[in-house]
């Protein structure tokens, strides 16, 4: 945590850093004016902010609802004892305890499509929505690919023939699909804290405008598709071209055709940058953990639903495969990750402790929402799942 009177939404470069920085304290001083001529929210909205766990901060800002399946399918239980420990970092620790000092809301796993475990926090149960932070990312991921088999986009398109308002003129508009689902688009929106007040990430989580904010910037930190290196600003570009090429937003199409094949059980929710405005789709969807798991065995089952094929297979392979490596060692392709370790397993990953991992070799899909530190223990929370997924029995 960054000593400021508000809480500190602090990263490095693997999953949005999502900061409010010391120099907003002026603007919570009182200064309306101040944060609507910065395309804010209000003064007050930040003090709540400040004062909301990152798990229900949500809540707070414009959404739009996803409603739940007209069909909804509950998951199974079956019977499936957790191990009593788990790896963890040096040595091993008792699984509850693993849950309870990474500061873990819900804890969901499922084998085979059945739910062997649910575990909640008090004062959580299975009707809370959570925020997914950077989890949606891997979401918008599934959409593309849907997108891409009908025939409405291709990875090469280039970003300016798909949104125009945004051509420049120069390497920018050589910006394709591929490079912004590969995270290779080389748009210089900072994923880190920066003493710079109101930039990067934490602007673009904020702002009441988020086309200008996209207008704002467009320079690049390195030639498009020469390396990798996370950008939510990646995400949120193709939330845009979805609305545009579908004609609908992303919420919508989330409904139509994730949450209403897949039986979501809730209606989720997807914040705005303003009343009836545009998804953060790189951050922002609300959603319990049994709908979160939904997704992971969707992927799991190679995007098939029963007898229905609701994401193309070929784009579960192209997810599924990495593609780049970060400058951490993870991999990545297509918004999911591949942490280093990985025999085949992947995992859609968020700020604070947000997990869907998929671990096909073990049929193992868990769920980890959590509030936990920005970055902290990821490597070793995947490594636990990992773990815990080899030894789950009867």
């Amino acid at each position: 945590m960054a000593p400021s009177p508000l809480r500190a939404f602090l990263g490095r470069n693997r999953r949005a850093a999502i900061a409010v920085p010391t120099a907003l304290t002026v603007l919570i001083a009182g200064s309306w004016a101040a944060t609507a001529a910065l395309s804010l929210p209000s003064p007050l909205s930040l003090i709540r902010l400040s004062n909301t766990p990152p798990s229900q901060q949500g809540a707070l800002f414009p959404a739009r609802t996803v409603l739940a399946s007209t069909e909804p399918a509950p998951l199974q239980k079956a019977s499936l004892a957790l191990p009593a420990t788990v790896v963890w970092k040096d040595g091993r620790k008792d699984t509850r305890q693993f849950l309870m000092d990474t500061h873990t809301n819900a804890f969901l796993v499922l084998r085979d499509g059945h739910l062997t475990h649910e575990w909640y926090r008090d004062g959580v149960d299975a009707q809370t929505r959570h925020a997914s932070w950077s989890t949606a990312k891997s979401v918008v991921s599934l959409m593309v690919g849907q997108s891409i088999a009908e025939g409405h986009l291709r990875e090469d398109d280039l970003l300016v023939d798909l949104l125009p308002q945004l051509k420049k003129g120069d390497a920018y508009d050589r910006i394709t699909v591929r490079h912004l689902l590969d995270m290779s688009s080389g748009i210089d929106v900072s994923e880190e804290y920066s003493r710079t007040p109101l930039s990067g990430t934490p602007r673009m989580y904020l702002t009441t405008d988020m086309s200008n904010f996209i207008k704002d910037n467009r320079t690049l930190r390195f030639t498009p598709g020469s390396k990798s290196d996370y950008r939510s600003v990646d995400t949120q570009l193709l939330g845009q071209i979805l609305h545009r090429v579908e004609g609908k937003s992303v919420a919508a199409l989330l409904q139509e055709r994730i949450w209403q094949p897949m039986g979501a059980e809730a209606d989720a929710t997807w914040n705005l940058d303003s009343e009836g405005g545009m998804e953060k789709s790189f951050c922002c969807l609300n959603a319990t953990a049994r709908d979160f798991a939904k997704i992971g065995q969707l992927v799991l089952d190679n995007g098939r639903v029963g007898d229905r094929q609701v994401v193309p297979q070929a784009w579960v392979d192209r997810l599924s495969t990495p593609v780049a490596t970060m400058a951490d060692g993870w991999g990545y392709s297509a918004q999911w990750w591949h942490p280093s370790g990985a025999t085949g397993d992947f995992s859609a990953v968020g700020i604070y402790g947000q997990y869907i991992y998929v671990n096909p070799a073990e049929r193992t899909v868990i769920v980890k929402l959590s509030d936990h530190g920005t970055q902290q223990d990821e490597q070793e929370t995947i490594d636990a799942m990992r773990n815990l997924s080899q030894n789950l029995h009867h």
